[in-house]
């Protein structure tokens, strides 16, 4: 029997790295991309050390160059993709979280920001596309936010309303957009494309302060990367329930 097979970025550790450790124990090979190789190298050892399938592969998604030779590489091992899970990111906005700061905020943190969260997603899912295209039936998850939730920036009282860091949610809005269009133009296969928000989890950009493991923040993601085929695509999830744009 073939196995699956599924590329995760930004896969060294917190969400990446556990969506990796799910994904594996249930016999996918994983490969594990990141754009520092020693880190990505480091964990995949530890995995390994559990008999996990996992593979480990240079990969900044904003240099498009690691993308094109990432790609052309597991075309050569492996011939398809099966999942394609678009987690890496970044939250670089100054400031406390909660503050409004449309104001202030420097266009080369905009810029820095969109590279990574939305271009970075573009372009992996462009260039790996040929290969999901090979599998019977892909998956494509990006991991959004809450916080890209338009609907509930713009009502009063939602738990984030206040919460108004404007590089990084616009992004995640952004995010939900390329999935809507994606979907789309993917309608007319069987390759399913949907944003995950894992909810608030204790990673290096929640914080010790979140109240979600990191085990349960990664259900999410993993529960889109091995949905049936009657399930759902170009949505909005966490934990199975549909979230407003």
């Amino acid at each position: 029997m073939t196995i699956k097979i599924a590329l995760i970025t930004g896969a060294n550790k917190g969400l990446g790295l556990e969506m990796t450790r799910q994904l594996a124990q249930k016999g996918i090979r994983v490969y594990m991309a990141g754009r520092d190789f020693n880190k990505v190298e480091a964990a995949a050892k530890d995995l390994k050390k559990l008999k996990l399938d996992v593979v480990p592969i240079l990969c900044d998604v904003t240099q498009s160059s690691q993308i094109k030779e990432a790609a052309a590489h597991i075309e050569r091992q492996e011939g398809k993709l099966d999942i394609l899970i678009n987690n890496a990111g970044i939250m670089i906005d100054s400031g406390a979280w909660m503050e409004n700061n449309a104001t202030t905020v420097p266009l080369e943190i905009m810029r820095k920001t969109y590279d990574t969260n939305v271009f970075g997603v573009i372009d992996v899912t462009q260039q790996f596309l040929p290969l999901l295209k090979k599998a019977p039936a892909a998956r494509i998850v990006n991991l959004g936010s809450i916080l890209g939730s338009l609907t509930l920036h713009a009502q009063p009282g939602s738990p984030i309303y206040d919460a108004k860091c404007m590089a990084y949610n616009s992004s995640k809005a952004a995010l939900n957009a390329v999935t809507i269009h994606f979907a789309h133009a993917l309608k007319d296969t069987k390759i399913k494309v949907n944003t995950a928000h894992p909810g608030w989890v204790k990673t290096d950009l929640g914080t010790e302060h979140a109240p979600m493991n990191v085990e349960d923040g990664a259900k999410t993601g993993v529960q889109l990367a091995l949905l049936e085929e009657a399930g759902p695509t170009g949505g909005f999830f966490h934990m199975g329930d549909r979230l407003p744009w």
